[in-house]
């Protein structure tokens, strides 16, 4: 083997070093995190047992609520109880939803992967729109759409998630009546097709883009501008490159860097207003599990969405280093 060929295979070594250090590392965080669920949960006013009679707990006798309130484990010490759960969830076993009346497994099975398409498709819209924006803002820093973008972006910092999504469903699909106002498919449709999900999601897909894009637009935009008036830069100017090569070649990949950290920080603001943006458009995701699991203390629910969630956020963590460091190499994989 060539020391050429040596120096292309290192970094991917050293990215799974880091990968299995950040791994290790999440293990007690996760345990942590579990822990705490039901930590809160046993210390919340909302009672399960009443949560899972519905109304016929209203009229119950004492002897059937506590009855109920053995078969469903609740009137067991939080220790064992944790211990229990995280033992079964080991082996596959997530347990079953009392609010949902299945199993925990199925759940999520049936409502994450929505979610991870709402997710992931506003993330798009969010950093390619973020970026084209950021980069041609600080190609005329000062000009007409530097200040008007970056007046809205600084006014979308400010505004909620779910206020946007109310306000797109009024103008699109109430004023204008061009898209859906929510759902997964129309309220007539017995099957789910491409084009019908695909029309449903761009409401709640842009709305959630947009609550994330100012960042990195900021982000760009600042980093571009700094990469514009290095040295580099200037040297490349020098040469005769054309404005595009600057711009695309030398400026915005030293400009990206700055960016590439966001990634993981805007995880759990992701993941928020992913929960808002479902609510309001009724987008069969994994928020209204969420929502009855904690009014409910449904513990085993509970705890599996909030281990989805930090495993989501320490993902995102690792994906923004590993990133950072393909995109410097004088960062490294090791620190």
């Amino acid at each position: 083997m060539t020391a050429k060929q040596a120096g292309r295979r290192l970094p991917w070594g050293a990215m799974a070093r880091m990968t299995g250090r950040r791994a290790l590392a999440a293990v007690p965080v996760l345990l942590l995190v579990t822990f705490a669920v039901f930590a809160v949960a046993a210390a919340s006013p909302f009672d399960p047992v009443k949560a899972y009679a519905g109304t016929a707990g209203l009229t119950a006798s004492q002897e059937n609520l506590d009855q109920l309130r053995a078969n469903l484990g609740v009137d067991r010490p939080l220790v064992p109880r944790w211990w229990d759960w995280l033992t079964s969830a080991l082996t596959g076993d997530l347990g079953d939803s009392s609010v949902m009346r299945q199993p925990v497994a199925d759940v999520i099975g049936e409502r994450i992967g929505w979610s991870v398409l709402l997710a992931a498709t506003a993330f798009t819209v969010a950093v390619l729109l973020g970026t084209a924006l950021g980069v041609l803002a600080a190609r005329r820093r000062g000009g007409w759409l530097d200040r008007c973008v970056s007046s809205a972006a600084y006014t979308l910092e400010a505004a909620p998630a779910f206020w946007l999504g109310l306000l797109a469903i009024w103008f699109f699909a109430l004023e204008l009546g061009v898209l859906p106002a929510g759902g997964l498919t129309d309220t007539a449709s017995e099957t789910v097709t491409f084009g019908q999900v695909a029309s449903h999601l761009v409401l709640p897909a842009l709305v959630l883009g947009v609550s994330q894009l100012p960042w990195f637009f900021l982000y760009v935009r600042q980093g571009v501008a700094d990469a514009l008036d290095e040295d580099p830069v200037r040297g490349a100017r020098a040469r005769g490159l054309s404005e595009r090569t600057v711009l695309l070649g030398h400026a915005l990949r030293s400009g990206m860097l700055p960016m590439l950290t966001l990634i993981g920080s805007r995880v759990p603001e992701l993941i928020t207003g992913a929960l808002l943006v479902e609510s309001v458009f009724s987008w069969p995701g994994i928020a209204a599990a969420t929502v009855q699991a904690a009014t409910s203390v449904d513990f085993p629910l509970l705890a599996a969405l909030t281990v989805l969630a930090t495993a989501a956020v320490l993902l995102g963590n690792l994906l923004s280093d590993l990133l950072y460091g393909l995109a410097d190499p004088r960062v490294g994989f090791d620190g």
